[in-house]
């Protein structure tokens, strides 16, 4: 991310501080972009909320294995604030073959541990993107948008999953042509949309066609 902020013309240390505070790759991607192109305080904090919001689907799915344990809620709040991408998919594999009292314990080992090394880790891409090579630094760029497309691909389990993933591949490119500052927003709702109809319809035709 820090290379995208560099791009962005952030200093070193709004980047860094960034990814302590929001710990979130696509909106801090999201609020580099709507910077770059002069977008309004307003609307960049309104486009990181509406981005973030796919954390309370999480957050609700990952709570009451959690919650079996009976944690302090306090400690609760703070690790679902820190909740990503990434510790979610392990912990919703893992937690629920763990005893119920070391499930929150992983989860805050687990975020801590990316967030040692991933708040250095943007530092140094930022430091890097200003003295590599200019096709080093668009590799830079690009990693993170790279590692949640495996990311989404890894977790594509349901065929809404992989229609979203298509469906998002196909709108993006002419949606940032189109709209640059609403490209990411423009091709959430649309694609989502499109692969969430597009499944119902085929769900609908399967339970015609099925024998009775």
């Amino acid at each position: 991310f820090g290379a995208i902020a560099r791009e962005a013309g952030w200093d070193v240390w709004l980047s860094v501080l960034s990814t302590v505070i929001i710990w979130a790759t696509p909106a801090q991607v999201l609020m580099a972009e709507l910077y770059a192109t002069g977008t309004s305080l307003a609307l960049i904090v309104l486009g990181v909320a509406i981005v973030n919001m796919r954390f309370l689907p999480m957050s609700a799915a990952l709570a009451p294995t959690l919650l079996e344990g009976d944690p302090p809620r306090w400690r609760l709040y703070i690790a679902m604030g820190y909740l990503a991408i990434l510790s979610w998919a392990f912990s919703m594999r893992r937690c629920p073959r763990l005893p119920p009292d070391q499930r929150l314990p992983y989860l805050e080992g687990f975020f801590l541990t990316v967030l040692v090394f991933g708040t250095p880790a943007t530092w140094a891409g930022f430091v890097l993107a200003g003295v590599m090579p200019g096709w080093v630094t668009l590799g830079l760029v690009a990693l993170p948008a790279m590692f949640f497309i495996l990311v989404f691909i890894d977790g594509a389990r349901l065929r809404i999953d992989r229609a979203s993933l298509l469906a998002g591949a196909a709108v993006g490119p002419p949606a940032y042509l189109l709209t640059p500052q609403w490209s990411l927003m423009v091709t959430g709702l649309v694609a989502g949309t499109a692969a969430y109809w597009a499944d119902v319809a085929m769900t609908r035709r399967e339970k015609e066609t099925r024998p009775s």
